[in-house]
């Protein structure tokens, strides 16, 4: 059985009393009702009813109502000129498939042909080879292959590959539609029901890891969607939006990821 050090053991007694101490001065300004206070504790017991290895509807919360990309700010606090880090939403897989730089991660082959160029490279825009890029994204319709599992094949838009000798890689897609985020669940409903915009500008999701590097979690962001104002997760950052355009009969984007040293290789140099 492993053991928790008396570090890990101080530092959760002190978040949780600082969670106490705010969920009171919650409950004394907001003064609900019982039947309020119990319809809470059922939007919560619905929110982990409808969590299952397919959805995440803890993560939706946390995204929708801006903590995780507050979280994301706290914690990544990079070198300025690296990628900005945004959250990784709720229908990220930790099983995609490795494919072969320059391969295909449309499954299905439905939407408009898209090819994406991207280096990755550090701040002083050197080239850092056989860095892993982990990618997914939702589909023409604005739909995730995990949203859809009888409709889209399985890990359909989702793919790992890694960077060539010259920190490059490529692969194959269709053109990601902007979608707004689901409203079939507890808290898409609660949301919906109060007027908050759940919209989504089109985008794909990437995780960039490199030994020695600080990983990158972001997206990049479809410069032509007119919702770029409106992003329901906070992720839309100047540094992460990309210009696809028109490239013979489909698209194509390119687009540079900057990484920043490891914290401990920073201080060592």
């Amino acid at each position: 059985m492993e053991r928790v050090g008396p570090g890990v053991k101080e530092t959760s007694a002190s978040f949780l009393n600082s969670l106490v101490r705010h969920l009171h001065a919650f409950v004394r300004e907001t003064r609900p009702t019982r039947d309020q206070w119990r319809s809470a504790m059922q939007l919560l017991t619905d929110i982990g009813h409808a969590t299952d290895d397919r959805r995440q509807e803890w993560v939706l919360a946390s995204d929708l109502l801006g903590v995780t990309a507050l979280v994301e700010e706290i914690n990544a606090q990079r070198h300025k000129g690296a990628t900005p880090n945004t959250v990784r939403g709720p229908f990220y897989r930790p099983d995609a498939p490795a494919i072969a730089n320059g391969g295909s991660i449309s499954l299905d082959g439905a939407g408009e042909a898209l090819l994406v160029r991207g280096r990755v490279v550090d701040l002083d825009s050197v080239a850092i080879p056989g860095a892993v890029v982990e990618t997914w994204q939702a589909n023409a319709d604005g739909y995730y292959e995990n949203q859809q599992p009888d409709r889209q094949p399985e890990f359909n838009l989702r793919g790992i590959l890694k960077t060539d000798g010259h920190g490059g890689f490529l692969y194959r897609t269709v053109r990601p539609a902007g979608y707004a985020t689901p409203t079939d669940g507890p808290v898409g409903r609660m949301l919906a029901g109060l007027g908050v915009s759940l919209r989504r500008p089109a985008h794909l999701h990437f995780i960039i890891s490199a030994d020695g590097f600080e990983t990158i979690s972001t997206h990049v962001f479809d410069g032509s969607d007119p919702g770029l104002g409106q992003d329901a997760l906070f992720g839309v950052k100047p540094e992460l939006i990309g210009d696809i355009r028109r490239d013979g009969d489909g698209w194509a984007l390119d687009f540079t990821f900057v990484m920043a040293r490891a914290r401990q290789e920073r201080r060592a140099a």
